[in-house]
C-alpha cells in the first residue's frame, strides 16, 4: 500500500488540533508523547472491548497494538480507548443477563461519544463477546466514518483424553461451552458425577478467545466479512494465533486508505451487504441473535431491513457449513476449511452473493472474492450445490401468536423434527420455567412458554441458554418445545422459538396464553400459532391487566426498558439515521 501524507482540513480532527486557538488542546497531546507530525496527521480510534470478565476479551488489547502500528505505518495517528462488555457466559441464567443486550446499546454509545468527543477521524474497532460485535459496527456506522472492524478470535476447543472419569461420549471429541451447560442437565439428572462435571469445566475452554461454536460471537464475525466492514478471512484465526497480528496491521493500514479515498462505513453497510450477512448466517446455522443485530446495523444507516426481511433471505438459503451447536464442527475447523472467503464462493456459485457491494479494503466484495483460491472441502463447507439441507439453518415464524414474528434455530434438525404441537404451560420468567426443568415437573409434548422477557419486559431480552441447556442435557431437548419473548443463546438446541413479537409487555399475544392452550410450531411452512378464536382473544385482552411490573424502577435498565423499541425492528432505544439532521464527519 502507497504511504500517503493526508490533507486534514475537512476532517473531524482538525476541532483539536489546528490554528492558535487549539493551542490549549495540543499542549494535551505533546503531554502524551506526540510530536508536531502526529498531531498534524488524521486521529484514528482503535476502540477494544478490552477486560477481564472472560477469555472473549482478554486478548483484545494485545490485539490492539498492531492495529496502532499498522495506522502509524500508512501515516495515522492512533489513538486507543476501551468500552464495556457483558460477556453472555458468564451473564447466563441469572439477573445478569438482563445486562447484556442493553450492553450493546451502551457499547455503541459509549464509542459514539468517545469518537465525538475527541474529534477522531476513522474507527478501528476490536470485539470478542456477543453484543460487543454489532455495538461496535453499529456505533462504525452510526457516525458513518472510515471504518474497519476486526473480530478477537475465537477459542480453541477443550480436548478430553482417554483414562479421564467423564462420560464416555466426551472422550476425544472438540468441547465447548455448550458441553458445560448440558452437562449441567446431565448433573441435574444424575446422570453425571460432580468429579466428571468438576473435570470438564477445567477442560472445556482452554484459551482465551470467544466461545468456538457457531454462537452469537462467531456468527456476528462472519457477518462482519459477509458486511463488508472486516478484511476478508481476518475473523477465523483463533485468539490465541499471534499471527493474528498481520490482521491487525493490515487493518491499520486499511483503515487510512478508506480516509484518502473518502470511503465511510454507510458506502459499505447496505441493503445489498445486509442481505450478503443474511445470507452468510442462514448458510452456517448462525445464532438467531442475528436476527436481531442486523435489523440494529440497518437502523443505524437509516435502511428498512428488519426481522421479517432477514427471515425472507434465511428462508431461500441453502444451509452448508456443518458447525455447531446443530452440526459437528467449531470455528478453528471452518478457518482451516477456509473460512467465511470460501463459504461466499460457494454462495457466488448459487447467484446467492451481491458482488459489487463494496468493502473495507475499498475494492468490492466480488473483486476480493476473485483472489480467493480455497475451494469447499465438503466435510466443514458443503458444495453448495449439494448442502445440508436446501433452505437455512434459521426460519422465521408467523402467525396468531406472533403477529410480528418469531425466530427459530432449525440447523442440525430432521424435517420431522421441524414440526411440534403441544398443550402450552406457561412461566411468567424464565426463573419459574428454569425451576420446573430442574424438578422434572414438566410432561414430554408440551410447549414451554417463557413470557415477560422481551427487550422491555425483562427488561434486557435475557437468553434461555440455562433451560434449554438443562433440558438437553436431561435428555428431553427433543421432546419439549420452548417459545419466548426473549431470546436464545447461538448455542441453544431444539424446537427454542424466540423473539416472539410483539412482546407481553407490549401486549402481545403471548401474554394472554393460559396453559392448556394447544400451539402449532412449524418451521417448514413458517406457522407459529395458538388455537384460540380470534373472539376468545379478544375477552382475554379486554380482562388482561397490563404489563407486570418489574423489579427496575430505576437506573440503567429502567432507562433501557423506557427507550426500548421493538424486536423485530432490531430492539434500538433512539430514532435512528432517518431522522438525523448532520452528519458527523461534516460537522
Amino acid at each position: 500500500m502507497s504511504k500517503v501524507k493526508f490533507d486534514k482540513s475537512n476532517l473531524p480532527s482538525r476541532h483539536v488540533t489546528d490554528g492558535p486557538s487549539r493551542a490549549p488542546h495540543r499542549s494535551y497531546y505533546y503531554a502524551m508523547g506526540l510530536d508536531e507530525d502526529a498531531i498534524a496527521q488524521p486521529f484514528v480510534g482503535v476502540a477494544t472491548c478490552w477486560n477481564e470478565a472472560a477469555p472473549c476479551n482478554i486478548a483484545l488489547n494485545r490485539q490492539a497494538q498492531s492495529v496502532k502500528m499498522g495506522v502509524k505505518a500508512a501515516y495515522g495517528t492512533p489513538r486507543e480507548f476501551t468500552t464495556i462488555t457483558v460477556t453472555d457466559g458468564i451473564a447466563m441464567g441469572h439477573e445478569g443477563m438482563r445486562s447484556s443486550l442493553a450492553s450493546r446499546e451502551a457499547i455503541t454509545d459509549s464509542v459514539e461519544l468517545t469518537m465525538r468527543g475527541h474529534g477522531y477521524d476513522a474507527l478501528v474497532g476490536l470485539a470478542g463477546c456477543d453484543k460487543s460485535l454489532p455495538g461496535m459496527m453499529m456505533a462504525m456506522v452510526r457516525l458513518n466514518v472510515p471504518s474497519v472492524f476486526i473480530y478477537g478470535g475465537s477459542i480453541l476447543p477443550g480436548r478430553v483424553h482417554a483414562g479421564a472419569d467423564v462420560p464416555a461420549e466426551y472422550i476425544g471429541r472438540d468441547l465447548t461451552v455448550q458441553d458445560m451447560f448440558e452437562a449441567v442437565g446431565r448433573h441435574q439428572n444424575g446422570d453425571m458425577s460432580d468429579a466428571a462435571l468438576a473435570t470438564l469445566e477445567r477442560i472445556a475452554c482452554p484459551s482465551a478467545g470467544a466461545c468456538g461454536g457457531q454462537f452469537t460471537a462467531n456468527t456476528m464475525a462472519c457477518v462482519s466479512e459477509a458486511i463488508g466492514l472486516a478484511l476478508l478471512n481476518s475473523s477465523g484465526m483463533p485468539a490465541p494465533y499471534e499471527s493474528r497480528d498481520q490482521y491487525g496491521f493490515t487493518s491499520g493500514e486499511a483503515v487510512m486508505n478508506l480516509i484518502a479515498k473518502n470511503i465511510r462505513a454507510r458506502d459499505v453497510v447496505t441493503r445489498k451487504s445486509l442481505e450478503n450477512a443474511a445470507r452468510v448466517v442462514a448458510c452456517t446455522g448462525g445464532s438467531t441473535n442475528a436476527g436481531l443485530h442486523l435489523p440494529a446495523i440497518a437502523h443505524e444507516a437509516g435502511i428498512d431491513f428488519d426481522l421479517n426481511d432477514v427471515c425472507d433471505i434465511f428462508k431461500d438459503t441453502p444451509y452448508f457449513v456443518d458447525l455447531k451447536p446443530g452440526g459437528q464442527y467449531v470455528a478453528k475447523d471452518l478457518y482451516e476449511a477456509g473460512g467465511v472467503p470460501v463459504v461466499m464462493k460457494e454462495l457466488r456459485k448459487a447467484g446467492l452473493m451481491h458482488e459489487d457491494c463494496i468493502t473495507a479494503t475499498g475494492r468490492t466484495i466480488g473483486e476480493e472474492l476473485d483472489e480467493i483460491t480455497g475451494e469447499a472441502d465438503g466435510r466443514v463447507i458443503y458444495s453448495v450445490e449439494t448442502p445440508i439441507t436446501r433452505t437455512g439453518g434459521v426460519v422465521g415464524l408467523k402467525g396468531n401468536l406472533a403477529p410480528d414474528g418469531a425466530i427459530v434455530k432449525v440447523a442440525g434438525m430432521s424435517t420431522q423434527e421441524q414440526t411440534f404441537t403441544g398443550p402450552a404451560r406457561v412461566f411468567e420468567n424464565e426463573e419459574e420455567a428454569f425451576a420446573a426443568v430442574k424438578a422434572r415437573t414438566y410432561k414430554e409434548g408440551e410447549v414451554l412458554v417463557i413470557r415477560n422477557e422481551g427487550p422491555a419486559g425483562g427488561p434486557g431480552m435475557r437468553e434461555m441458554l440455562s433451560t434449554t441447556a438443562a433440558l438437553s442435557g436431561q435428555g428431553m431437548g427433543k421432546k419439549v418445545a420452548l417459545i419466548t419473548d426473549g431470546r436464545f443463546s447461538g448455542a441453544t438446541r431444539g424446537f427454542c422459538v424466540g423473539h416472539v413479537g410483539p412482546e407481553a409487555a407490549h401486549g402481545g399475544p403471548i401474554a394472554l396464553l393460559k396453559d392448556g392452550d394447544v400451539i402449532t410450531m412449524n418451521a417448514i411452512t413458517g406457522e407459529l400459532s395458538v388455537d384460540v378464536s380470534d373472539e376468545d382473544m379478544a375477552e382475554r385482552r379486554a380482562a388482561w391487566t397490563g404489563a407486570r411490573p418489574t423489579n427496575y424502577a430505576s437506573g440503567a435498565l429502567w432507562k433501557y426498558a423506557q427507550l426500548v423499541g421493538a424486536t423485530r425492528l432490531g430492539a434500538v432505544t433512539h430514532p435512528g439515521a432517518k431522522h438525523e439532521t448532520h452528519v458527523y464527519m461534516d460537522l
